[in-house]
């Protein structure tokens, strides 16, 4: 169990430096197109939540679970305004006559 743990702890670590020096050497540019692609990730993230609290059965399982949940649907849903914003940007306006 214990050995477990250490693993887990390790991906989550090495998982966090490497989004960060990712996200760092984005040029500000592609943040946005880059932001429309992460919303199909955290999909799949809110899909394996859903699975965690579904199968966990510490509570501890369960409520990271449902902080999963809650942060990559924050992160979908204003991953689809930035990207909603974005592309009215582009979008031709309407000449008055």
């Amino acid at each position: 169990m214990l050995e477990e743990l250490i693993i887990g702890i390790n991906i989550f670590v090495l998982a966090t430096f490497l989004g960060v020096e990712l996200i760092h050497r984005v040029p500000p540019i592609l943040h946005t197109p880059l932001m429309s692609g992460a919303n199909a990730i955290s999909g799949i993230t809110i899909v394996g939540a859903l699975i965690s609290v579904e199968l966990g059965s510490a509570g501890l399982a369960k409520a990271f679970g449902v902080m999963a949940i809650i942060f990559a649907m924050i992160n979908v849903i204003g991953g689809f305004a930035v990207t909603n914003r974005m592309l009215r940007m582009f979008k031709k306006r309407e000449s008055k006559k």
